[in-house]
């Protein structure tokens, strides 16, 4: 068991946290935009991350755009495209005139390899031995057991729950009151981690977690939480919350 009293369980976010897409979306579509002739600076690629998260995190654009194209994927991300456009630089003319290009590029050509890094893979099975209970919450609209299965992780954890199933979504606490009723805890004595400020840190707040921040890329470089940037700080860090 482990040694810490207050802490007995750690939930984890999937996407970007425990599984990663190599290369990162973001930064195929900074390239190729810049081929485009819109020029980007790593000042212009942090904000467009930044915004790439608070977008995701069930953000009022999200949902206005998950409504006005809710039968049409491609204009969904046409529009998505040309929201980040804008977020990385452009004028909203330039992002206007190419954000069809830039969506039929990412949808043509971008095929990332679906990897759990090495230090994810060296701690989980010492958390595991610790005797944390481990879970993953996912803001996924379905089921993703096949996801953890297909990179051997489902043997680390309790259950997994995607937001969809419950229909609340990250930062909404609601997601994560459903976990916690499932592991049968309490806020306090669980950790959560993930790497979406927007989502994770703020979520997890207001259901009453601890949060965690996996922000290895340092996209949030001002984060008022605890931060990781490997996850073989997790176990040290957790100890001392």
């Amino acid at each position: 068991m482990n040694s810490n009293h207050s802490i007995k369980a750690i939930f984890f976010d999937l996407d970007g946290t425990l599984r990663h897409s190599v290369p990162e979306a973001s930064d195929v579509s900074s390239d190729y935009t810049a081929t485009l002739g819109l020029p980007i600076n790593e000042e212009d690629r942090l904000r467009a991350a930044r915004w790439e998260y608070l977008y995701w995190a069930s953000s009022p654009d999200l949902r206005e755009d998950l409504i006005a194209h809710s039968a049409d994927t491609e204009n969904f991300w046409t529009e998505y495209s040309r929201r980040r456009l804008v977020a990385v630089g452009a004028s909203p003319a330039w992002a206007a005139e190419h954000a069809a290009k830039v969506s039929a590029h990412m949808g043509e050509m971008y095929r990332p390899d679906s990897i759990v890094p090495e230090d994810v893979r060296r701690t989980l099975p010492i958390l595991k031995e610790a005797g944390y209970y481990m879970a993953v919450l996912s803001n996924r609209d379905k089921p993703f057991l096949d996801v953890m299965d297909s990179h051997d992780l489902t043997q680390y954890f309790e259950f997994s729950l995607a937001a969809g199933e419950v229909d609340i979504y990250k930062p909404e606490p609601g997601v994560f009151e459903h976990a916690l009723k499932r592991a049968d805890l309490v806020a306090q004595e669980v950790v959560y981690v993930g790497d979406n400020y927007f989502a994770d840190v703020i979520g997890a707040r207001r259901a009453g977690l601890r949060p965690v921040l996996y922000d290895p890329n340092t996209i949030f470089p001002e984060a008022d939480c605890t931060t990781i940037k490997s996850f073989d700080e997790l176990k040290s860090v957790i100890e001392v919350l």
